[in-house]
């Protein structure tokens, strides 16, 4: 993909919103196939999934320094860790999006691709494109799978993460920063793994976008 060509798919797709046969023939019309929009698509889920892994590295590292809290504003402290729920919470939601996204327009690609392959006269030719579209389906497989994965070690942790600020919330006090203390371990495991899912998930989508860009030049 051009830089020319990820311009357009940033502003058309940045600014349309709608997820239809029609938005997508519109696009085709100015020289942006689904393909293109599939692959931005990608790369917006895989920046996502990278800031989203940062959020919850520093959400941890909020609800650490709360733990180890020495004296001061205990009120602003916890406001910041509130800021980091929300903030994490927001991401969640952009992730889950992002997914749909990839998801809707692959329908369209993967079914439009089906159907022109019917409409082949060389039989040469017409194998050669349903291997393309079986290879594509399996490496998108794989992608949307790491994607979700990563997806589902998400709210588990954003359930305690919210648990912990509701009570604190309502027990801004030192005995439940030594409650939230006891369960850190435990945080700490849980948004490791979900920082290990993203990072596996963020390679997938690298490695599809690489295929997929390689698969365009050769077309």
């Amino acid at each position: 993909m051009t830089y020319l060509q990820r311009g357009l798919v940033f502003t058309f797709v940045g600014v349309l919103s709608a997820c239809s046969s029609l938005y997508y023939s519109g696009l085709e019309k100015i020289g942006i196939p689904k393909r293109l929009v599939m692959v931005h698509r990608v790369e917006k889920a895989r920046d996502t999934q990278e800031e989203t892994k940062e959020q919850f590295k520093s959400a941890l590292e909020q609800f650490t320094a709360l733990t180890q809290f020495n004296g001061g504003d205990l009120e602003a402290t916890y406001n910041k860790l509130n800021g980091e729920y929300e903030a994490s919470a927001a991401k969640a939601e952009e992730v889950k999006k992002r997914i749909s996204d990839i998801e809707d327009v692959s329908e369209a690609l993967f079914a439009e691709w089906e159907e022109e392959i019917t409409q082949y006269s060389s039989a040469s030719l017409k194998r050669n494109s349903q291997q393309k579209l079986n290879s594509t389906k399996q490496q998108y497989q794989q992608l949307i799978s790491a994607m979700k994965r990563a997806e589902a070690k998400i709210e588990p942790v954003l359930t305690v993460f919210k648990d912990q600020v509701m009570y604190l919330k309502h027990n801004l006090n030192a005995q439940a920063i030594a409650s939230l203390k006891g369960d850190l371990a435990a945080i700490k495991t849980d948004v490791s793994t979900l920082i290990d899912a993203m990072e596996k998930s963020i390679d997938e989508a690298n490695a599809f976008i690489e295929t997929m860009d390689a698969k365009s030049s050769s077309n």
